[in-house]
């Protein structure tokens, strides 16, 4: 009785069951239904975010007035940063798709330099993820914080943002940080604000060209500037104490919730990124040793590629929704 002999090997394109499903070898498949997963995780972060968005509509921050930084350059420029990066990370998945057609032509030459170049572009990228988080983390500005969690932002007469340096009044305290050095190791607590709230009000008392801008909206699209008498009564009944910077529990910007899904959903992102700079990095050294070359297929590079093309795609909605919407 004559017995089959199923062929698996790589140059007859089957699977150990049969024949590749699409075309697609089996560690294709594999990378498209992890892709499929990954990108289900994200769509609920989105959505959650999308839903907080709109929920609290009449006081989330405006990004043009939260991502206004360039590195080595003063002044506002809303979103021109942020764009540079999205250019960046973009332009890698170009040349990404060039590295895997270079693949295609058994070009190891060309695929060695577009998988440096993805792989630069991936450093760039993730170099100014760091930055933004850095300012974004440290802010630019300080507000006032309410009793009620808002948050109180200070303005000139033509609506641009004041920093609290700017007009407060420095007073003598006998206040200081608790630290272990000191030896209150019990009682340990982070890093006082640069202002107290009670030199935050005294200057604005002696400054009558500085307005209280509140987190709500109005109808112009644009955050509600009190009138001068307005403004001293919200900062006095309402104020609180000094936020600088922003983190898990208070945000300068905004809403505290604003930037936990800032740090989370880009966060998680960047991590993907930083797996994908990794991952590409092991593959552009394999090119350049000839492990493919002798192979006689430079697939590995076009799975990788496949993951680099979804971070790129899940940052068009990343942007869309924390930059654009």
């Amino acid at each position: 009785m004559e017995s089959t002999v199923v062929n698996t090997s790589a140059e007859n394109k089957r699977w150990g069951g049969g024949i590749e499903p699409l075309k697609a070898s089996y560690g294709k498949m594999m990378m498209w239904f992890f892709l499929t997963s990954d990108s289900l995780t994200f769509t609920g972060f989105l959505a959650a975010y999308g839903f907080s968005r709109f929920k609290f509509a009449d006081s989330w921050p405006i990004a043009d007035d939260v991502f206004t930084h360039v590195p080595f350059i003063h002044g506002n420029y809303p979103m021109i940063f942020v764009a540079f990066m999205t250019f960046i990370l973009i332009m890698s998945s170009v040349t990404m798709v060039l590295a895997v057609d270079a693949g295609h032509h058994m070009n190891k030459a060309k695929v060695s330099l577009y998988m440096f170049l993805t792989v630069l572009g991936g450093f760039v990228f993730l170099s100014s993820q760091a930055y933004e988080w850095t300012t974004f983390i440290k802010g630019g500005y300080g507000a006032v914080g309410t009793h009620g969690g808002n948050i109180i932002q200070f303005v000139d007469a033509e609506g641009e943002r004041v920093a609290l340096k700017d007009f407060a009044i420095a007073q003598s305290t006998d206040r200081t940080q608790h630290t272990r050095k000191d030896g209150l190791w019990f009682s340990g607590e982070k890093a006082l604000p640069s202002f107290t709230f009670e030199e935050v009000l005294a200057g604005f008392e002696a400054n009558p060209e500085v307005f209280v801008r509140t987190t709500y909206t109005a109808e112009d699209g644009h955050k509600t500037i009190l009138s001068r008498s307005e403004s001293l009564k919200e900062l006095k009944t309402k104020g609180k104490n000094v936020v600088e910077g922003a983190n898990l529990v208070q945000n300068e910007y905004g809403p505290p919730l604003f930037a936990n899904y800032f740090f989370f959903i880009t966060g998680f992102h960047g991590f993907h990124v930083s797996i994908g700079v990794m991952l590409n990095i092991i593959i552009f050294f394999n090119v350049l040793i000839g492990t493919y070359e002798r192979r006689g297929s430079y697939e590995m590079v076009e799975k990788v590629g496949l993951y680099w093309h979804f971070v790129d795609l899940v940052w068009v909605f990343v942007f869309t929704f924390f930059y654009l919407v």
